[in-house]
């Protein structure tokens, strides 16, 4: 969690898309399924790579055939986002021969036996960020274009130390310090050092649902998203 299985994969979607004669970006497959059902799930799907309203699927089964029958000579690129179970995968992308020749479908998960058992054919294992670009990535959320003094540089390395190089969490803590005062500052590393490494992502899990929600709602406005 939190090493920017999401983000990178928004990215490839947002630059390849218009290659595609439909396309679907499915963000957050596993707390949505639960919340929505499958069925609506298919119905976004859907209505999204066909540009129909209105669509209403009564059963994952019956939004099953739709989707075989609908987009088998589509060439459509899907993206299912954080998927933790294969009835996820069965239900909005059964089989290769549900989408036309040329199609791409771009799974995120944790889990990496779920891709196994699904024949994904090529798996991509992210990895977290080296120093150097750890630091990097949260200068340009906590100092925008502005360069940092040497006691922000310090304070830099430290926030770095403690995130282990997971991607979020240096956007979070770049967002949240960008402007802050030295003061701010230390007192934000102070609470970094109380925080095992392990669970980081957790401690900060208010702020990136704040900041993952603005960057869905910048994304939607982009097309085809």
């Amino acid at each position: 969690g939190g090493v920017g299985n999401t983000t990178l994969a928004r990215v490839i979607y947002d630059n390849i898309w218009s290659q595609f004669q439909g396309a679907c970006f499915l963000h957050e497959v596993r707390d949505r399924s639960t919340k929505q059902g499958l069925e609506r799930l298919q119905e976004i799907l859907l209505s999204k790579i066909l540009d129909v309203k209105n669509l209403r699927i009564n059963d994952s089964f019956e939004g099953a055939n739709m989707l075989k029958q609908r987009l088998r000579y589509k060439k459509v690129l899907l993206v299912l986002d954080d998927v933790d179970h294969i009835e996820q995968l069965n239900a909005l992308a059964g089989e290769h021969e549900w989408f036309g020749d040329g199609s791409r479908i771009i799974i995120t998960t944790k889990d990496k036996h779920l891709l196994v058992k699904y024949e994904t054919e090529k798996i991509y294992r992210m990895t977290t960020l080296n120093k150097y670009e750890s630091l990097r990535l949260f200068k340009q959320h906590a100092f925008k274009k502005n360069h940092p003094t040497k006691e922000f540089e310090d304070l830099s390395a430290q926030v770095i130390e403690h995130t282990g190089g997971l991607p979020l969490a240096l956007k979070v803590l770049g967002s949240f310090l960008y402007g802050r005062g030295l003061d701010e500052w230390l007192s934000e590393v102070e609470r970094l050092k109380q925080i095992p490494q392990n669970e980081i992502l957790k401690k900060l899990e208010p702020s990136f649902t704040g900041l993952n929600n603005i960057e869905q709602r910048y994304s939607s406005t982009s097309p085809a998203s």
